[in-house]
């Protein structure tokens, strides 16, 4: 007998958002992440469907937005996926997470490729006033492009930062086993000049309450923070943390070295914390425990040790064309293709 919060669960993991900006995961999608959670854990699906070669089954990180899957899981039924999840649960309690956070990094990525599909060109009532500020050093039509890409930018870019926020910290502290917390409810105090806690919270990236732990993630850490003006932000994290009774624990996934490294794991150290540079993969991985830890080695690590290794490159050349049905990306022989609606409507991005 399959648990009424089991079926709650599955329904509320398939879908995301609301009315016209709701996204709810087909049965093949679904069938798909159910395969891979059972691929990757060693397990045997009960489906027969599901039974099939690893490869006729695309990777996570297809360059195709759904993927194309077998026609055959086209067949099943939400009550058949259903049974299947509660199946593999009963053969690895972690399949459940496992299993809730592809369903989450799935449907994120998804509602992103709406987003570049329907994110308005900007108009100059937006942005025709900032020309005042560069008319004339440059040719008036490269100016109006060069506003127009630069503004369209930018919001394609505060929008995947949004998206980012809801996924990359929760997924990756769920895994370790804690939460994400907003800086609304959580225990970690702001403290002023005086040194005396406010109302104020800290987001924490990711809270274990039983240790009374709280985690601070970071890709890399470099000179561009303190040139943004939040350095002191990151510096006082520790010392809030100790102020409100949590062991500050920094976590820096890419261990390449700086001045601002050295300093910020000063602090988490002089306020009774930790800091886990060279170890940090392997500390992530610990905590997580082994079927966890194979997520992140799957989904996540590889991804962002390979774009961190960007930091030290000079970008190519790149080419954005806008055309009426499409914007295309290109640099050198490699292109991207963005199907557009311009009159904000998504174009599908699924099939």
């Amino acid at each position: 007998m399959i648990s009424t919060e089991l079926k709650s669960h599955f329904a509320e993991v398939r879908v995301l958002g609301q009315g016209a900006d709701r996204i709810s995961l087909s049965e093949s999608e679904i069938a798909w992440l159910l395969y891979l959670t059972a691929s990757d854990l060693g397990l045997k699906p009960g489906i027969q469907a599901l039974r099939i070669a690893k490869k006729s089954v695309p990777l996570f990180y297809d360059l195709q937005i759904p993927p194309t899957t077998p026609d055959a899981w086209k067949s099943l039924t939400t009550e058949q996926l259903l049974t299947e999840l509660d199946g593999l649960i009963r053969q690895e309690a972690d399949v459940r997470l496992y299993f809730s956070n592809l369903c989450e990094i799935l449907k994120r990525r998804i509602k992103y490729q709406r987003i570049l599909s329907g994110q308005p060109k900007p108009t100059m009532d937006q942005i025709g006033p900032r020309s005042l500020l560069e008319y004339g050093i440059m040719p008036t039509d490269l100016l109006g492009t060069w506003l127009i890409w630069r503004k369209w930018i930018f919001d394609v870019d505060n929008r995947s930062g949004q998206e980012t926020g809801y996924l990359f910290e929760p997924v990756l502290a769920s895994c370790m086993g804690g939460t994400t917390v907003g800086s609304r409810n959580s225990p970690v105090k702001r403290v002023n000049e005086s040194g005396k806690k406010t109302a104020d919270g800290r987001q924490i990236d990711c809270l274990d309450v039983d240790a009374k732990i709280a985690y601070e993630f970071k890709l890399r850490v470099t000179i561009a923070a303190s040139g943004q003006g939040r350095f002191a932000e990151e510096l006082s994290f520790p010392v809030e943390c100790k102020a409100s009774g949590l062991t500050p624990v920094l976590i820096v996934l890419d261990p390449t070295p700086s001045a601002r490294l050295t300093e910020l794991q000063k602090a988490f150290e002089d306020n009774g914390g930790a800091v886990h540079v060279d170890d940090a993969w392997d500390f992530i991985e610990e905590k997580a425990g082994v079927c966890m830890s194979k997520f992140i080695e799957k989904y996540m690590r590889p991804v962002l040790l390979q774009m961190a290794s960007f930091d030290d490159v000079v970008p190519d050349a790149l080419t954005l064309t806008w055309n009426k049905d499409d914007i295309t990306l290109t640099t050198g022989k490699k292109s991207f293709r963005i199907k557009r609606k311009e009159n904000g409507e998504q174009c599908p991005v699924r099939l």
